[in-house]
């Protein structure tokens, strides 16, 4: 353009922005620009608007063994302490401990040698689930142990002083960290922004804790355990839970939620709420009136298990898709038609 020309354009994209409060027209592309032609589609600087979940398949597996062993924790202690009930509780503990030990195997391996573990415990970060979870993990694994090793001490020496501070000690770390540690990891993938995980922000700790509780007492039925009455009640109120969670996904109608509702992502965490929920209540109300119950019970826990293990790697799934969507993050302001772009934070919380 010679200058006259130049002259003349800027004048109308003057008047353009004077009048209408925008310009529509299409600036000057520089040969060879960093930003792509063909729209945001293909990101900024050759960058998706999201990051993908950078996670192995072992995260899901440790989702689902941290939320088995914190719900076992806490049974373990409860049954201790208000029903004197020593074999259901040191089952509990000997099983949440070993759980604890698969975690932090699970955990480490994910990211790639210890030391990088030990130095997400140098700080400790509200704001982060992921340091949150470090030392929830670390302080249950201490207390798990502590209840475990007043066992060991009983069963040699006989109850004395150090198994009742240790038991006690022990019991109160279980239920303190065993609590957060059964559902933190539905608040480490919500507080972020994938957004099939951030429109579940509220019920993703729930699903996932009612999920670990069902675990814990589906393990605990499968070693043997099946003649207690009070652990089908727990099987049938987090079976409950997660039905009502399966229900309430289906009817929330949201785009950014598609990826749990098509695709492979759709059918594992459909299948995992139809597993969670409505098949084992009503495998556990069959076996109130049947005489084969220890059967239906094992049914039941198997079913349990397998839903939510297929529900944590449902959930991971549904996020890598989501994050692949690059209009959701992009939304329209109906008053101002203003478009606002989702901060690009860390979309994972490692």
């Amino acid at each position: 353009m010679n200058d006259s020309v130049k002259e003349q354009r800027l004048e109308a994209i003057r008047k353009e922005a004077e009048t209408k409060g925008v310009v529509g027209s299409q600036g000057i592309r520089a040969v060879n620009a960093p930003i792509p032609v063909a729209g945001p589609e293909t990101g900024y600087y050759a960058q998706p608007l999201l990051k993908e979940p950078q996670w192995t398949p072992l995260v899901p597996l440790y989702f689902f063994v941290g939320g088995a062993s914190g719900a076992l924790g806490v049974i373990g202690a409860l049954a201790d302490v208000l029903s004197a009930n020593n074999e259901l509780a040191q089952k509990a503990r000997w099983m949440a401990l070993a759980g604890t030990g698969i975690s932090s195997a699970l955990l480490i391996a994910d990211l790639g040698k210890p030391s990088r573990f030990l130095n997400m415990l140098r700080v400790f970060k509200p704001q982060s689930a992921m340091s949150v979870g470090a030392w929830v993990l670390s302080g249950f694994g201490a207390s798990a142990a502590a209840s475990s090793l007043a066992d060991l001490v009983e069963a040699q020496a006989g109850a004395n002083g150090l198994v009742s501070f240790l038991r006690g000690a022990g019991r109160t770390g279980c239920i303190l960290f065993g609590m957060p540690f059964h559902n933190y990891t539905g608040v480490l993938i919500a507080a972020s922004v994938i957004p099939a995980w951030n429109n579940r922000i509220r019920s993703l700790p729930r699903e996932f804790g009612m999920s670990g509780l069902q675990s814990a007492v589906s393990l605990l039925e499968l070693s043997g355990e099946t003649e207690r009455q009070a652990l089908n009640v727990l099987g049938m109120v987090s079976a409950a839970f997660e039905s009502w969670e399966g229900i309430d996904l289906l009817r929330t109608r949201a785009r950014e939620l598609g990826p749990t509702k098509r695709g492979w992502s759709g059918l594992l965490v459909q299948i995992a709420g139809a597993l969670s929920g409505p098949v084992p209540i009503a495998l556990r109300l069959a076996s109130i009136f049947s005489k084969d119950n220890k059967r239906l019970r094992r049914l039941a826990a198997l079913s349990g298990i397998a839903g939510s293990l297929m529900l944590r790697y449902g959930w991971v799934l549904a996020g890598t898709v989501s994050s692949r969507d690059w209009e959701i993050p992009l939304e329209i302001d109906g008053k101002n038609h203003q478009l606002q772009v989702a901060r690009n934070e860390s979309s994972t919380c490692r």
